[in-house]
């Protein structure tokens, strides 16, 4: 197979970067990737084939490759996912039961992760208009917003009204009022939310900068008295089950390479789910949220507090645990602010320079941070958002709320303001991100059945109008900087959703000696 593509490329006189060739190489029909090739020399007109020319030509390829018969397709597919091009990809498993062969397909809609230009003021401008126009669109179909205008259109008369607008300020009166400055994209006004109105008040203490909500007051364009508050919130209404008896695994921040890696405890796991025990046996994906290493360099002196210096011999060893789960479990992995690739959010699919490792695992699928994935079962659809996390922290230190309750302790909490904002990350400063003028990839566009993240170390389970929050374990015991912030972790959990019942399941593998080993 590879001599005959190398005579294609001789005879084309191209030259292939590696990566690209050992891809192409993946094709099952010689002619497809003689095809394939052809299509790349012809669309962009170069004789050097390299993973920027692919990017470039994307669309088009995309568009021609699609005619492909359904493994050629396939084979094309893998492609721009492995390249980390590709924005969304259809997968297929097929399982067994009662003799019975079923078909179970998973749909992954990546985040976009591309940069195409030095990104500029001007890009974050774009990127929280793009943002208002998103979460506008979902405030309006709320139907108690009557006489819902515009900014501009609010004039000197007395009037009752609804806008939707960006919290551009707010800050706290003499009077202990809060006055909140919205604007859309006509223009700002000011708003004034009174104590005496509790729940609209407590409303007004949790909103986050640059959040995008409705408001419900009465005034002119001098100053609104608000009569309620209103965010974009999440609501599952109907939650799907499957007919096939199968379960979902979650694991997070693994922390390979870490001198408090908990390497015991993990392998007890991997004897767990290769045993005959019932529930491991109906396992069919795992989901993995992100901080899979350690890192090197990721904070000043970490050398002291590594096991593996090296981030090549950490992704090896999580691709030596990855290999022993079973291969007829389809695996995701996000990664985290640990991970090899860039801590600006949303993030890419790690880096292969570092995990080439992990890029030969076939039933491992690499996806972005954050990633919507898409179980199929006929006509019924499960959705799973995948997020590392790294916004928890800022929502308990700013919503009242969770700072009182201390919620680094109880993190799914933080997680419900999430949905309830329908943004991973609403103020400007929370964590790096990269803008986009398009669309802005950390607005929750879609309500999922699960919301699954990790950062926090601490496994905790809530339900939001519907929606499951599942905040992952560790596998790392307690580092010194924990122990400096008060922070415990709750390692070694595994979660176990089943999708024909949503019965959720809570597995311990932890190694008592090896969590309070003293290092």
């Amino acid at each position: 197979m590879n001599e005959e593509i190398l005579k294609t490329i001789k005879e084309k006189g191209l030259l292939l970067e590696k990566e690209v060739f050992d891809l192409i190489s993946n094709f099952r029909d010689i002619k497809a990737a003689q095809d394939f090739l052809g299509l790349v020399e012809r669309h962009s007109s170069e004789k050097i084939i390299t993973k920027a020319v692919l990017n470039k030509n994307y669309e088009q390829l995309r568009k021609i490759t699609n005619k492909f018969n359904e493994e050629s397709k396939n084979s094309a597919e893998e492609i721009f996912v492995r390249l980390g091009l590709n924005l969304e990809i259809y997968g297929k498993k097929e399982t067994i039961e009662k003799k019975e062969e079923r078909n179970s397909k998973f749909k992954i809609f990546y985040a976009d992760t591309k940069i195409e230009k030095k990104i500029e003021v001007s890009d974050f401008t774009e990127n929280l208009k793009s943002r208002y126009q998103q979460l506008q669109r979902i405030l309006m179909q709320r139907a108690d917003l009557s006489n819902l205008i515009s900014i501009n259109k609010i004039n000197s008369a007395r009037q009752n009204l609804s806008i939707i607008g960006l919290v551009k300020e707010k800050r706290t009166t003499k009077n202990k009022n809060i006055i909140i400055i919205l604007e859309d994209l006509t223009g700002e006004i000011s708003i004034l939310v009174k104590q005496e109105n509790r729940e609209t008040f407590s409303k007004a203490q949790e909103l986050q900068l640059d959040e995008v909500v409705a408001v419900k007051a009465s005034g002119n364009r001098d100053l609104l008295f608000t009569n309620n508050i209103y965010f974009p919130d999440s609501h599952i209404y109907e939650k799907t089950k499957f007919d096939e008896d199968i379960c979902v695994a979650f694991l997070s921040d693994v922390h390979c390479g870490s001198d408090r890696h908990l390497s015991r405890s993990f392998q007890k796991f991997l004897e767990w789910i290769n045993s005959e025990d019932e529930c491991a046996k109906k396992i069919k994906y795992l989901f993995f949220l992100g901080d899979n290493v350690d890192g090197v360099g990721i904070f000043p002196g970490q050398e002291n507090f590594l096991a593996i210096k090296s981030i090549k011999e950490q992704y090896d060893l999580l691709a030596n645990y990855i290999k022993k789960i079973p291969k007829h479990i389809t695996i995701f992995m996000c990664p985290g602010q640990h991970d090899a690739t860039r801590v600006a959010e949303p993030q890419p699919i790690i880096d292969k320079k570092y995990a080439a490792s992990l890029y030969e695992i076939e039933n491992l699928v690499l996806v972005t941070n954050p990633t919507m994935v898409k179980l199929y079962e006929g006509k019924k659809e499960f959705r799973f958002l995948m997020y590392h996390g790294a916004n928890i922290h800022n929502f308990i230190s700013e919503v009242p709320e969770l700072r009182e309750m201390k919620a680094h302790s109880r993190p799914a909490k933080a997680v419900c303001h999430m949905l309830k904002r329908r943004h991973l990350a609403p103020t400007h400063s929370s964590v790096l991100y990269i803008p986009n003028a398009e669309r802005d990839p950390l607005v929750i566009s879609e309500v999922p059945d699960v919301l699954c993240t990790g950062e926090v170390h601490r496994l905790d389970i809530e339900n939001y109008n519907g929606v499951l929050i599942i905040t992952g374990s560790c596998w790392q015991a307690r580092t010194p900087f924990e122990e400096k912030v008060g922070n415990i972790p709750d390692p070694a959990k595994v979660p176990v959703l089943n999708l024909r019942n949503r019965e959720l399941k809570i597995f311990d593998f932890g190694v008592q000696e090896e969590i309070n080993d003293e290092y």
